[in-house]
């Protein structure tokens, strides 16, 4: 991290962009194409990072969407475009998402950048002070290029694991799966997020997920949290956890002090939105991350996430989605 005071501080997000087909997914059933993926913790982060902070984009674009990606990110306040952001000659990866309830779709993939090295990805981390990674289509990174990210950077590390348990078919249709390795990767990262069914693939093997989450969460993996949708969203936190991330990284190689972890559930306020769903779990993240780095406490930071997801159902789409949750009361 770097120590300028008088400098801003810089939030760095890893992800991919994602051009999204939306078929039946409200009561509007025409198809709707628009930016996807990480635009929406983008734009969500972009409303919760505190002041004097700045975001980086962490970005590979294909060339067939490259100046449209770029004009899009323009868009958004508070973003650096820099560097990081590079457009290589491939095409961009595009979802196709069919949608059978707010709870159920379908998601197909095509096109496809490539991953980040680490060789590539060591220089444009240096000089950050948080790194918010998003497995958007699980190829953002391997597991080799996580771990040495975790050795090398001095930052608090915060990931939305989710498409890791996703495999892909030889037609492009992603399926839940069991996560290969999943041990290594929560140990690669500070706090971890994933949704209800990621959750309950993480403890398949184990038998109940809340006691491997209460048995993994320690000095290396502090915390992780579950989106559960219309019920909100829970925690498990190791007995010393502390909810401030520039404290994180100093904790890391240290023996835990005992005792037992702890958890709860942070139900939504009021009754559910109906609906645009895409997006929520990346709002949810995005807002959480950004009000902790702003000092919120745990609990009202996941109450603050559980607002903003709820808002983001009412907004098609990721662009201008900011506005959008300031409207409703974003900080």
């Amino acid at each position: 991290m770097r120590s300028e005071i008088s400098q801003p501080r810089r939030a760095g997000v890893l992800g991919t962009l994602i051009w999204d087909t939306i078929v039946a997914r409200d009561v509007r059933m025409e198809p709707v194409e628009e930016w996807g993926g990480i635009a929406y913790a983008l734009e969500a982060l972009s409303l919760s990072l505190p002041p004097g902070w700045v975001l980086r984009p962490i970005l590979t674009i294909g060339e067939d969407l490259g100046e449209r990606a770029l004009r899009f990110l323009h868009s958004i306040p508070r973003l650096e475009v820099t560097e990081a952001v590079r457009v290589v000659s491939f095409p961009n990866n595009r979802v196709e998402l069919r949608y059978e309830n707010q709870e159920r779709r379908t998601e197909r993939i095509t096109g496809g950048v490539p991953s980040w090295s680490w060789q590539d990805l060591a220089p444009l981390v240096e000089d950050l002070d948080a790194l918010y990674v998003n497995f958007i289509t699980g190829n953002e990174m391997d597991l080799e290029t996580a771990q040495k990210l975790r050795e090398s950077f001095d930052g608090p590390l915060y990931a939305d694991l989710h498409s890791l348990f996703l495999g892909i078919s030889s037609r492009g249709f992603r399926f839940p799966r069991e996560l290969p390795g999943w041990g290594a990767w929560l140990r690669a990262f500070d706090a971890v997020q994933v949704n209800e069914t990621e959750f309950e693939l993480l403890g398949q093997s184990w038998g109940d997920p809340w006691k491997l989450a209460a048995d993994v969460v320690g000095a290396e993996l502090k915390l992780l949290t579950v989106t559960m949708g219309k019920k909100g969203a829970a925690y498990v936190a190791a007995p010393e956890f502390d909810p401030d991330p520039g404290r994180w990284a100093s904790t890391r190689s240290a023996l835990g002090r005992g005792g037992p972890s702890r958890s709860a559930r942070v139900p939504l306020e009021g009754d559910p939105r109906e609906g645009d769903p895409t997006g929520c779990g990346d709002v949810w993240g995005a807002t959480f991350f950004g009000h902790l780095l702003a000092g919120t406490g745990l609990e009202e930071a996941m109450g603050q996430a559980n607002r903003m997801a709820a808002r983001n159902v009412e907004h098609r789409g990721a662009h201008g989605l900011h506005l959008h949750l300031r409207r409703g009361g974003g900080s």
